[in-house]
């Protein structure tokens, strides 16, 4: 589901090639540094806590309005983690952080690897990934598959697995327009993301919210894409 590696490296829409990309660098930087509201020797909050500083929960979007931001993750070791014994469950905080999403009606989707054999459509290959997640389940709080929606996007080809661009590619093209954020443990898939217009954010850093502030995608979402 995700590449094994990285450098260790905080990513915020890094590595990003054009004056467009480098300006967003700049724009989300900036916003990191102003709504973390704290050293860098702090610990990352504990599940339910709140993020000092972060914006109050947003009005649900009124009829027509363009649900903006939309915040796709990788799945393995970004929101789950797969045991020894070969169990499966959320990683710390990880349903905590979706369901403050879901307060602030912020969309999430999935951008990982599977074996494009799982189907002919992006439908097809979520349901069978729901099917191998949830046999192997063994949290006390069950994936929530609903919160994502549609927005499961994974490789028709073996070409396509990331980190190719076309995933994050195609998950931005389907935004209509809205900012969209990256957030995986990987510096690699944080490169790409961010090399194709995402804000993107490596998770399980020390001394760093283990997920980007609620607050903060909040923000960001207000911008253009």
């Amino acid at each position: 589901m995700a590449m094994t590696g990285g450098d260790g490296t905080v990513h915020v829409n890094g590595f990003a090639s054009n004056a467009s990309a480098r300006a967003g660098l700049v724009l989300g930087a900036a916003l990191v540094s102003t709504l973390l509201c704290a050293p860098a020797t702090t610990a990352a909050p504990e599940e339910g806590a709140t993020v000092r500083g972060a914006a109050a929960p947003a009005p649900a979007p009124a009829p027509g309005e363009r649900p903006c931001p939309v915040v796709y993750f990788d799945l393995g070791e970004t929101l789950v983690h797969t045991a020894d014994d070969g169990s499966t469950a959320y990683l710390p905080g990880a349903a905590s952080y979706l369901r403050t999403l879901r307060e602030r009606h912020i969309k999430v989707g999935l951008i990982t690897n599977v074996p494009p054999s799982w189907g002919a459509t992006d439908t097809e290959r979520a349901a069978r990934l729901r099917t191998e997640v949830d046999a192997t389940w063994r949290g006390p709080t069950a994936f929530a598959w609903a919160d994502f929606g549609d927005r499961i996007r994974t490789p028709r080809t073996e070409a396509e697995r990331k980190p190719s661009p076309v995933l994050w590619q195609r998950a931005k093209e389907d935004s209509g327009g809205c900012r969209v954020v990256y957030e995986a443990e990987t510096a690699q898939e944080v490169s790409v993301a961010s090399s194709v217009g995402f804000v993107s954010y490596q998770v399980g850093l020390p001394h760093r919210p283990a997920f980007l502030p609620a607050g903060l995608v909040e923000l960001l979402g207000r911008r253009p894409g």
